[in-house]
């Protein structure tokens, strides 16, 4: 077969009945579980492809029919990786081989990785569509889609990750080895008696970012524990232990100094600072279920919560809660600079605004009179710089 001759079955696969176009696809190999083996704890994807390489989608699925699967219907799809499969995707991608290293044709060089294994090894590899954005049903199309957020395929708050949470197992975690819960009580006496019992650094449903993810070069995560499969972390991003977390489907859109909570659903944008213990409240923590977008060269001071979207510029003093029902007191001379940073606000002056009026516009400042304890919030006139040689 020559390149020409792959590209015009590439062609006729796509015009035939069978053929549907993914929103993603990849190659998974599972971890079973100890107990059941019929219980998958764990899927790993070397590289994943969303909205791209549609002709090894179709590859995968001629290849798929050739071995006698039905390409589904359904939102998703996992099927098992046989000989007919490889073999058949093999010998279509012949073209292609000798070009397969590096970064180049990825597709093919996991299908010659499979071509090298025997039955028993392929046993534990899955071909998993998404042909949908729909709440997933499989624990290996959940694990593809935080896959797509924690590589940047996929923008933060735009995958349905709806009933994710029941899909997964709840699993001990071993370095990166997941392990039946079930199966370490039933032989708890023996490992421990005989000095077996494993190191166990979490219990969770959802791995560890770097257990998965290879980050960017100046992208520094310095206590692993502190980030969730699933977040995003833009270039330049630099996690600090202690109170820092970013949970997953939230994260950076720039280089950022977090040693604060980024809660699930949080977007952080480049250049800001969130300080130590600082929290950026989730979609559950009392935000009426909107998502809290955090603008570029913001500060949010030690201790302090945000419960609103921030614009660009903004501070938020240490140990204060900026939230929706929180009320600000405003001066007439500070409403007008901030009318003016802000043009598209329509607002009239008054002198208290709640929190939720606030939300979203530029070069705030929030903080707290120390005489008084009255909450205000002004024009900032500070630019909050990141130190460039750390990010």
């Amino acid at each position: 077969m020559t390149k020409e001759d792959f590209f015009t079955l590439v062609n006729q696969i796509q015009s035939s009945d069978y053929y549907r176009e993914p929103l993603a696809f990849a190659i998974a190999k599972i971890d079973r579980g100890q107990k059941d083996p019929d219980k998958i704890l764990q899927a790993t994807y070397a590289f994943i492809n969303w909205q791209e390489n549609f002709g090894s989608a179709a590859i995968f699925q001629k290849a798929l029919a050739e071995a006698g699967q039905t390409i589904s219907q359904e939102s998703e799809a996992v099927y098992e990786v046989t000989r007919a499969f490889v073999d058949s995707a093999i010998a279509m991608c012949s073209p292609w081989l000798e070009e397969a290293v590096g970064e180049a044709h990825k597709n093919v060089q996991m299908i010659k990785f499979l071509s090298k294994l025997d039955e028993e090894e392929l046993a534990d590899f899955r071909v998993v569509f998404l042909f949908e954005d729909a709440a997933p049903k499989s624990v290996e199309s959940v694990y593809l889609k935080l896959y797509a957020l924690s590589t940047g395929k996929a923008p933060l708050r735009s995958v349905n990750l709806n009933g994710a949470f029941g899909v997964l197992p709840n699993v001990a975690w071993s370095g990166n080895t997941p392990i039946e819960l079930d199966w370490l009580r039933e032989n708890e006496l023996e490992l421990k008696m005989t000095g077996q019992y494993p190191v166990i650094d979490v219990v969770d449903k959802f791995p560890r970012f770097l257990q998965h993810i290879i980050p960017a070069d100046n992208t520094r995560i310095l206590d692993a524990s502190k980030v969730r499969m699933g977040a995003q972390l833009a270039a330049g991003t630099t996690v600090m232990p202690g109170a820092s977390y970013i949970n997953f489907n939230a994260g950076t859109l720039g280089p950022v100094m977090v040693e604060g909570r980024i809660s699930s659903s949080a977007v952080v944008g480049k250049g800001s600072d969130i300080g130590g213990g600082a929290s950026i409240l989730g979609v559950l923590s009392g935000t009426s279920g909107n998502p809290i977008s955090i603008g570029e060269n913001c500060l949010l001071g030690a201790n302090s919560v945000t419960g609103i979207p921030l614009g660009d510029g903004c501070i938020v003093d240490a140990g204060i809660a900026v939230l929706e029902g929180t009320k600000f007191f405003v001066t007439q001379e500070d409403f007008g600079k901030i009318k003016e940073a802000n043009p598209e606000w329509q607002a009239s002056y008054k002198e208290i605004f709640k929190g939720r009026e606030l939300a979203g516009l530029n070069g705030l400042h929030f903080r707290q009179d120390s005489t008084t304890g009255q909450m205000k919030v002004f024009r900032s006139n500070k630019e909050v710089k990141l130190n460039e040689e750390l990010h």
